[in-house]
């Protein structure tokens, strides 16, 4: 269902490789020729030669296995450079083919292999927010956590357990994703207490390597060596990396997943043979000669990783990288599949040199995405923003904001020559090589602001590199998660909206057309995380419930959702609806647009105008207005309202407000089984003098005890509540406002609704610190 909505409503508008590429049939593989220079564009088309065979050959037998699933997170870091975005919809249409679940093969509950599908859903809900995404990796992580198995034992084939090192590269990067997806500390907890609790039990510290089991504790190659396979080393170390993408920064056990990282990495370098690849037995390879390329991609990926993270040293591993993805391009046949890579197993092992599986096509594009990274830092120099997150509690989705003129530390000039320059910039991710969404567009006054979004851990920084897009081989199509526009073929209509919620306001041409005379926002609301505004005007299925988004909401004359007046002590002075409109910017990140108003009698012979910014950021369910007046008295007595709505002798409604923090937020009563709306305000910090109501001279019990029956669209307000500020000549009144649909599945009741409000507040008071510099 979700696909089929982001389909339907266009939500999201939209190396190193020979000439020929040689696939060889006999275990016999010729070194590359060695250079020292990568490329963006050859790595990126072998890449997408890759992916495309194994789109074209899919494997049937149980897709959200481990040997698919794989794949498929090779195939969203492919997503995350490649400016087709077939890669990506691939992967959406295979989550919603599969409902997002995790397979139980044979009815296991506990098994690593069934959770590596995790991985990928998640991945894709970081893009599309989409609870759905996760709902049942949920449900099954939580029956793991409430129900441990009762076999707890490492010895090998227990399965309950992360009982083998192929587990390292399953389920921890699968659990940490979970845990930066919902905030639940269980999660991470469980991932990394179970990480080293295997890594203690299979790790060698002499070798710097792990046994694939407990089976392979007593034996040894032909050689007389330990038995190392190159794979199960592979998964471990690809494992890593992928855990570190998501363990937060300041996570205590960082530092010794980091040096495991190293000491591993070093002992891959020493066993990689001329050719530039590993063997199936890291230290018999004489006796497995066929260069083996799943284990092989997953070492070239970890260290061409820890060299972008500044782990390993360049001078000493680049050379290793360079080698290794040359060869592992010569194992790609002209059509684009991957070759000499081993068939499923649990040691190292003889092969024919042309087997291939979709997780060989899937570390290729993991080591590829990682190689892509290196050849785009190596051929220009980004500029490094760090983004730290100084509260206390998670910050997800929040807008980083550099203006082309704002001063910042270190290397600011080069930043604010790039924003300003009129090229477009591109921002990539620090832990890999994915490119963020982002816009610049200019707010006025000649300058330029940089927008990107952010996900942050407590008290965590985080790094991101800003390039000019002419250093890549392509740029991703974003995915456009904001909207405003002009509405003249629906009397003036002025519509705009996130991924989350929808408003308008009400033109001239409404009055004449329908008698409606109010400057307070209208609330659409909507299911899923999709655009509906086109969609709502094309069909005019405004008030119908389809489960999916309507107007429930009714305005009247009321204040709406976040509309403004002037408050005289008793009465409210409020304007008419708007009479001009502009556009300032729609975009993935950010839209923005003013409305200006006419002059309206604000009492005692006095007269007030306004000119309204408003802007709505992706993932958001809040706008900001912005609000110049201007009057012939000073300073203003302003109130901030929300519509009431009549609870009766049976309704329930709640209204929960903090004064000096500067927000209030109400949940509605149903007044028919559509779902309940929640609307909030939020004002600065110490601003607010009072919270009241108008129609004071009524009692509440009178108010709420005369309903009035609700139509189509909802009950009519009764009344307003009022958050009253003072604004001074020359300042803007600067406030935010919003309103949620219990049926999205973000905020099903007023104490979530409440605390997603206060929550706002207490970003707006710790906003996070940027800072610039290489």
């Amino acid at each position: 269902m979700v696909r089929k909505f982001l389909r339907m409503n266009m939500i999201f508008r939209q190396a190193l490789i020979p000439a020929v590429l040689i696939s060889f049939a006999i275990p016999v593989f010729q070194a590359p020729a060695q250079t020292n220079a990568l490329q963006p564009v050859p790595v990126l088309e072998v890449m997408q030669q890759v992916a495309d065979w194994q789109l074209a050959h899919p494997e049937t037998n149980r897709p959200t296995g481990w040997i698919c699933s794989v794949g498929d997170i090779g195939m969203l870091a492919l997503a995350g450079i490649s400016g087709d975005s077939k890669y990506r919809d691939a992967m959406l249409a295979k989550g919603e083919a599969n409902d997002w679940q995790l397979p139980e093969y044979r009815g296991r509950k506990y098994h690593a292999d069934d959770q590596c599908v995790g991985q990928v859903w998640t991945e894709l809900y970081f893009r599309y927010r989409e609870n759905d995404m996760i709902g049942p990796m949920q449900k099954k992580m939580d029956f793991i956590l409430a129900n441990p198995s009762p076999n707890q034992s490492l010895e090998w084939p227990a399965s309950d357990t992360w009982s083998w090192c192929d587990a390292l590269f399953m389920a921890p990067p699968a659990w940490v994703r979970l845990y930066a997806a919902t905030d639940d500390e269980r999660y991470l907890d469980y991932a990394v207490t179970n990480f080293w609790r295997t890594a203690d039990f299979l790790y060698d510290k002499d070798a710097h390597l792990f046994y694939r089991d407990s089976s392979a504790f007593d034996k040894q190659e032909k050689n007389g060596q330990k038995i190392f396979w190159d794979r199960g080393n592979g998964w471990v170390l690809a494992g890593i990396v992928r855990t570190l993408q998501y363990l937060p920064a300041n996570n205590p056990d960082r530092p010794r997943f980091e040096q495991l990282f190293k000491d591993m990495a070093a002992k891959v370098l020493a066993t990689q043979q001329p050719d530039g690849l590993w063997r199936s037995s890291l230290l018999d390879p004489r006796d497995f000669p066929t260069p083996e390329a799943s284990g092989s991609a997953l070492f070239t990926y970890g260290l061409a990783w820890g060299i972008n993270q500044g782990l390993l040293d360049p001078a000493t591993y680049g050379p290793a990288v360079t080698q290794a993805w040359a060869a592992l391009v010569n194992c790609v046949n002209t059509n684009g599949e991957v070759t000499h890579v081993q068939p499923a197993g649990t040691a190292p092992a003889q092969f024919p040199a042309d087997s291939t599986a979709p997780y060989g096509s899937g570390a290729f594009l993991l080591a590829g995405s990682e190689v892509y990274r290196l050849a785009v830092l190596e051929n220009t120099r980004p500029i490094v923003v760090k983004v730290t997150n100084p509260s206390g509690f998670r910050r997800d989705c929040e807008t980083v904001e550099i203006a082309a003129n704002q001063p910042l530390a270190g290397s600011a000039g080069p930043l604010q020559m790039l924003i300003g320059s009129g090229k477009q910039i591109v921002v990539m991710d620090g832990l890999s090589s994915r490119i963020l969404d982002s816009q610049v567009y200019s707010p006025g006054d000649d300058t330029n602001e940089l927008l990107f979004q952010v996900d942050l851990a407590p008290g965590e920084t985080r790094t991101y590199d800003i390039l000019d897009a002419s250093a890549l081989a392509a740029v991703p199509p974003p995915l456009v998660k904001t909207f405003a526009r002009y509405v003249p073929e629906r009397y003036d209509d002025f519509a705009w909206e996130s991924d989350r919620i929808a408003h308008r306001s009400y033109g001239l041409a409404l009055i004449p057309a329908e008698g409606t005379i109010s400057s307070g926002p209208d609330v659409w609301i909507k299911k899923h995380h999709i655009l509906i505004v086109d969609v709502m005007y094309a069909t005019k299925h405004y008030h119908e419930d389809n489960g999916e988004f309507m107007d429930d909401f009714r305005v009247g004359n009321s204040r709406g959702c976040g509309g403004i007046g002037i408050w005289d002590g008793k009465q409210l002075h409020v304007s008419s609806n708007y009479h001009t409109w502009k556009l300032i910017t729609t975009g993935p990140i950010r839209s923005e647009f003013e409305l200006t108003y006419d002059a309206w009698d604000a009492g005692n012979g006095g007269k007030v105008s306004e000119t309204k910014r408003i802007s709505i950021d992706a993932n958001s369910y809040f706008s900001k207005d912005e609000s110049f007046l201007t009057s012939d008295k000073w300073p203003l007595t302003v109130a901030v309202g929300l519509a009431e709505r009549a609870c009766g002798t049976n309704g329930t409604e709640q209204i929960t407000d903090d004064q000096a923090a500067g927000w209030l937020s109400y949940w509605q009563p149903e007044d028919k089984p559509k779902g309940r709306i929640g609307t909030g305000i939020v004002l600065p910090r110490g601003s607010v003098t009072q919270f009241t109501t108008d129609k004071q001279d009524l009692p509440d019990s009178k108010i709420h005890a005369e309903v009035p029956q609700p139509t189509h669209e909802g009950a009519p307000p009764i009344r307003d509540l009022l958050a009253i500020t003072t604004v001074q000549k020359d300042q803007p009144l600067e406030f935010y406002f919003g309103a949620c649909w219990d049926r999205s599945g973000d905020f099903t009741n007023a104490t979530q609704w409440a605390a997603e409000t206060k929550r706002l507040s207490e970003r707006r008071d710790q906003p996070l610190q940027v800072t610039v510099g290489n």
